[in-house]
Order: C-alpha cells, then structure tokens, then sequence
C-alpha cells in the first residue's frame, strides 16, 4: 500500500470519528436507513441506479432503486417522532463518473427541529472548520444571497434577465443549448463563470434561491418569491446543500408530477414516486436539513482537484 493511501484511508477515518464526536456532543442521533428503496429521485439531473428482487413477491414490487440520498427516509423518521438526526453513509448516482465525481460517494445529512436554514448555516459551518482543523487550516465565512451574487460577479439579475442576457453573460463558452432551459443557463452561470472564482480561504454560502430550484425546500412568498434553501461552497468546491424542509404533500406531489415531465420529454426513466415520502410529510415537523458530500469534503481540506486520492478505490478500479 502506497504512503498517500495510508494517509487517505487514516485521514477519512479521523474525518468520520469527528463528524460523530460534533453529532455526539449536540445531541443529534445517528441513525441508518434503507440504500434500496421502491421509489427513485425524480430530480431530471439525477439518474438513479437500479436492480431487481428475485425473492418472494409479497415483499413489495421488485424493482428497486437505490438511494441518491437518504433524505426521504430521514424525513419518515422525523415524522414519526425521532427528533434531531443524521445519516453518514453510501449513495449512489449513476452517470456520473470523472474527476470529480464517483457513482458510489458517502454523504453526510443532518436534520433540525424547530429550525430554519438560516441557524443551519451557522452549524454546517462549524463543522466544515472543524473538519479543515485536520489539516491546519480554517475558512471565513461569507453569506450572500443568490441575486446579490449573480448581480456582482456576473453582471445580470437571475430573476429579471432575459434568456438571450443570461447566454451573453457566459460569453465565448461554447455549448449546445438544445433543450435547455432557463435553470440550465442560470446553472451554467454558477459552474462556469462565478464558482470558480470564489476565494479558497473561504466558504461561500449563498440563500435564497429561484423558487424553480426549491427541490425539496420550502417557497417564501414575495415577488420574486424564493426557495428557502442554501449552498455552501469551500472556495470552488460545492459542498453542502441545505433547506428549511417543505412539509406540504399537495405541493410536493405537484414538484414530483413536474419533474417527471421534465423526464418524460427527455425520454428519461420515471422513477416512482415516493408515496410513503408523501404520506409522512404532513406530519413532518418544522425543521431544517442539509447533505454535506464528504468525499468533496475531503477533496476542498487537501486543495485536490481530483476525488480519487480521497477514495480507497475509485470507480475504475471497484
């Protein structure tokens, strides 16, 4: 075994033993839940893996998917009762593969009662600080909102520019606008021309997001009205995204049926659903959640520009 394994495969348990002495000391209980699941993410941009069960058939439908994250089933948890809670463990998103990416990655995620994603950022911060403490380093800590953002470092208003202004703004970068939408070009904005600009030594959180990109997050009225949700970035690297969790069913079955039209016209799978998901959330509590992606985690401690020094084995050698 080479040195630089032995000192990835130390480094990511040191990680692990801290994240559980933080959970640990503020009362958060570590729990685990299903990898297989009868329902898939619907999310257009996420494709999700997929087997089958070859065992009895009163177990349930056969085919299963597994997890992108844990989030629906924490969510069942939090509407049974559990209270505060977290999830260290695998996931897995097909497609997605390279550089900075491993189909198989582990993804940490936390939740908490009676809060906002406001007082979540303060706490995923201080992790993400402790964690950069292993290495001897620490970060500031810089909160914007999406349309100052975009406003300073790209020169347009997400909420107010037109299509034709959000392309220009990317400027000579070449890419097949077929089929895209304004998401896509508001993504590509992020990707390519203000992310990686941010400052190494510190970690940018950015809120209030365009209420289309609400996912799983609450919708603030207000014109224009924004999805309750954050981001937190290690200089360039996206590490964490956070949300005062949505506990409407109706409206969340309505952003389920939209994304599968988003799927159905691109000729996608269509997952199912997640009814048990639903079923729950009128009794989910008010709270806040985020999923920090640890193997990124490790990539911003050690500046490494590339997720398979920090993997035991990487996907092409599985």
């Amino acid at each position: 075994m080479s040195e630089a394994l032995q000192a990835a495969l130390h480094q990511r348990a040191a990680l692990n033993a801290l994240i559980r002495r933080f959970f640990a000391e503020r009362h958060v209980l570590e729990v685990e839940t299903p990898v297989l699941s009868v329902a898939g993410n619907t999310e257009p941009n996420i494709d999700s893996f997929h087997t089958c069960f070859t065992g009895h058939r009163d177990a349930g439908p056969a085919q299963r998917w597994l997890r992108t994250s844990p989030e629906h089933a924490l969510k069942r948890l939090l509407a049974a009762g559990v209270g505060d809670c977290y999830e260290l463990g695998r996931v897995f998103r097909n497609g997605e593969a390279g550089g900075r990416h491993n189909p198989e990655f582990t993804l940490l995620e936390w939740y908490r009662v009676g809060w906002d994603h406001h007082r979540l950022i303060g706490e995923t911060a201080a992790l993400v600080n402790q964690a950069l403490a292993l290495v001897g380093r620490s970060a500031r800590v810089q909160v914007v909102d999406y349309r100052t953002l975009y406003l300073q470092q790209a020169g347009v208003d997400p909420f107010l520019a037109s299509t034709a202004q959000l392309r220009a703004a990317l400027g000579d970068l070449q890419v097949d606008d077929s089929g895209l939408q304004r998401d896509d070009w508001l993504d590509l904005l992020m990707t390519h021309r203000i992310q990686p600009y941010f400052d190494d030594a510190v970690m940018t959180v950015v809120h209030d997001w365009p209420a289309s990109q609400a996912a799983l997050a609450r919708v603030r009225a207000g014109e224009p009205p924004l999805a309750e949700r954050f981001e937190l970035y290690l200089g360039p690297v996206e590490l964490a995204n956070g949300y005062h969790e949505l506990n409407d069913a109706t409206e969340q079955r309505r952003r389920f049926e939209h994304d599968h039209a988003r799927r159905r016209a691109r000729g996608q799978p269509l997952p199912p659903m997640d009814e048990a998901l639903l079923a729950a959330l009128p009794a989910l509590p008010a709270c806040a959640g985020v999923a920090v992606g640890v193997d990124r985690l490790l990539m911003a401690m050690n500046r490494c520009a590339r997720i398979a020094p920090v993997l035991a084995f990487d996907f092409a050698h599985a």
